[in-house]
């Protein structure tokens, strides 16, 4: 099959193409396969493939052996081509209830599903297409259960294809197909707090759990709950590692004080200059969730693994008296980018918040007039601390009118573009689009202007078609993101991550939208997606991992699982310590 479209779809959109056609099956030479295809007077699709033991020997498979290519049109061209020609696809292998939901980028319904009427899926695979780099998601390749075969038995798995209308449409269709789903409050829960989850089959059944995973693995229903410590002990542990294992500590170095990669694979530190390897970037997350921590919670030495880091910042990443932020230690700018100076200045301006030394102040002041300098005000920047540097100047008028003047020509720029997106490090992806909604939501909230909060619901809208709600907590509310592990990873794969720790910045928008249109049903999304992230962080020792590639296989190679490197992901932790709250988040 090469097209599945919507009769009535004013945008014509084919939901299934991909390099390879759907319904191509990959299985060893030992089987034979019929594949019927059956149209509903609904316009709905059955597809059934029967798989047949023809040889006189038992044949068992692995998870991989056996594939059925799915190719749903989920790749990122220019924004206008994703907003109506493109999907989200949210697979679920979750045994004999699985299921996809594919949502159309620009959220205009119809959309499509599938969901499993016979046999059983363990898990899905991609193949990527690398010569489009981070712009693909590829083809993906459903997997069905492990198989015995006696000889001349057969199996067969059978789908239907459907048309919905959204995410509660699409609920209801599975319960008419009488798939079962699993649902919970949250799917990352911490130690303190009660497990409940239900469905037709499981209802409203508690637990007091130690920390772990909680999970079902039956063939009907396959479902995943973490249970954490409370999360400042979580932040505890994590920031107790990164001060003995991550903070190089070398007179006369360029790298001394810095927070570096640390391969958990090999159990030390990396450095590299390639740029998502270096000392600057993205790593200041580190600095980040140690001052948040330092704020609550005494920790031995890190105060002292903090200011060093700070002076290294100062020496090596910043020019002080511009507020130029370079993009590696040595003033390195042989590289120019402008996501992260927010970052620096959001630092700066957390440690005036902190200890109130009104250099920290006036240096965050610095980098973000830079910034602006520089073009910021067309820029989808991740991280401003627009409300946060603000409500630091009551006292300073003309440097709070500056910033005043610099946020509202961002907020009209972004006003202007709307949902027309311009391609930045990705043509089309979630961290674009959160950080518009974050800073329009912010600005709203600094400034009452209706035109704000209308501007930031257009994104909203967006973010909303790229979570979904699998019972498991890799996917539970995490967004779609899949050239992370690529790009900050050791082992360089491409394929979906779940979760990510960039995934907060949804949990953000959608907890700012809940708490300044007081919809609770907001909030609650938004704290699920922060807390989704946290599946990135040991709760036994401190360690952590800058991706969780969730496929099989990517390209044949075996991925699920998460990447060895501790890089880039503590910024996820830091905002989870910062919006989340708890009426009891234990003692200090």
């Amino acid at each position: 099959m090469k097209t599945w479209i919507y009769p009535q779809d004013p945008y014509q959109m084919n939901w299934i193409e991909g390099v390879k056609e759907w319904g191509t099956v990959l299985c060893p030479p030992s089987l034979s396969v019929n594949i019927i295809q059956i149209p509903q007077e609904d316009g709905s699709l059955i597809e059934r493939y029967i798989f047949q033991n023809v040889t006189s020997k038992d044949i068992f498979t692995l998870r991989t052996d056996i594939g059925i290519y799915t190719p749903f049109n989920d790749s990122y061209e220019d924004t206008k081509t994703c907003l109506t020609q493109r999907c989200h696809a949210h697979i679920w292998c979750g045994g004999r209830a699985s299921w996809v939901m594919a949502l159309r980028m620009g959220a205009y319904p119809p959309h499509m599903g599938l969901a499993l009427l016979q046999g059983s899926l363990c898990g899905y695979s991609v193949e990527r297409d690398l010569s489009k780099g981070s712009n693909d998601r590829g083809d993906f390749i459903l997997h069905p259960s492990p198989l015995h075969l006696a000889p001349g038995e057969s199996y067969t798995l059978e789908w239907v294809l459907f048309w919905h209308q959204g995410r509660e449409d699409f609920k209801a269709k599975l319960s008419q197909y009488h798939v079962p789903l699993v649902e919970s409050e949250h799917f990352v829960y911490f130690y303190d707090e009660t497990v409940t989850y239900y469905s037709k089959e499981f209802k409203n059944s508690h637990i007091w759990p130690p920390t772990g995973i909680i999970q079902n693995e039956s063939p009907d229903n396959i479902y995943r709950i973490l249970v954490l410590p409370r999360l400042l002990e979580l932040a505890r542990r994590r920031c107790r590692f990164i001060i003995d294992h991550q903070q190089f500590h070398q007179s006369g170095s360029r790298l001394d004080g810095a927070y570096l990669i640390y391969d958990n694979e090999e159990k030390h530190m990396y450095y590299n200059e390639r740029y998502d390897y270096n000392a600057g970037r993205e790593r200041v997350g580190m600095g980040l969730l140690m001052v948040e921590l330092l704020k609550r919670y005494k920790v031995q030495g890190a105060k002292e693994s903090i200011l060093d880091y700070r002076s290294f910042v100062c020496r090596e990443l910043l020019d002080p008296a511009t507020g130029e932020i370079y993009n590696d230690a040595g003033r390195d700018d042989s590289y120019k980018r402008l996501y992260n100076a927010p970052w620096y200045a959001r630092f700066f301006v957390e440690f005036y918040s902190l200890w109130r030394h009104e250099e920290d102040l006036d240096l965050a002041l610095r980098i973000l007039d830079n910034y602006y300098k520089q073009g910021g005000d067309r820029f989808y920047a991740i991280g401003i601390p627009v409300q946060m540097i603000l409500s630091q100047l009551s006292y300073r008028s003309s440097d709070s009118s500056r910033m005043m003047e610099y946020f509202k020509q961002h907020a009209e720029y972004l006003l202007e573009q709307g949902i027309h997106y311009p391609p930045q490090e990705v043509n089309f992806e979630q961290s674009i689009i959160a950080p518009a909604a974050i800073f329009l939501l912010e600005m709203y909230a600094v400034t009452q202007d209706p035109r704000y909060l209308t501007g930031a619901e257009e994104h909203i809208r967006l973010l909303d078609m790229m979570t979904g709600f699998q019972p498991d907590y890799h996917l539970f509310e995490n967004s779609i993101r899949h050239w992370d592990g690529y790009w900050f990873g050791k082992r360089m794969l491409y394929g979906d991550t779940f979760p990510h720790y960039w995934g907060s910045l949804t949990g953000l928008a959608f907890l700012y939208y809940g708490r300044l249109t007081h919809q609770e049903s907001w909030i609650q999304r938004g704290n699920n997606a922060l807390r989704g992230v946290l599946g990135l962080y040991s709760y036994r020792d401190g360690t952590s991992t800058c991706a969780y590639v969730y496929p099989l296989t990517v390209n044949g190679q075996q991925a699920q699982g998460p990447d060895p490197f501790a890089n880039d992901q503590d910024w996820g932790l830091y905002f989870a310590l910062k919006e989340l709250k708890f009426p009891n988040p234990g003692k200090k």
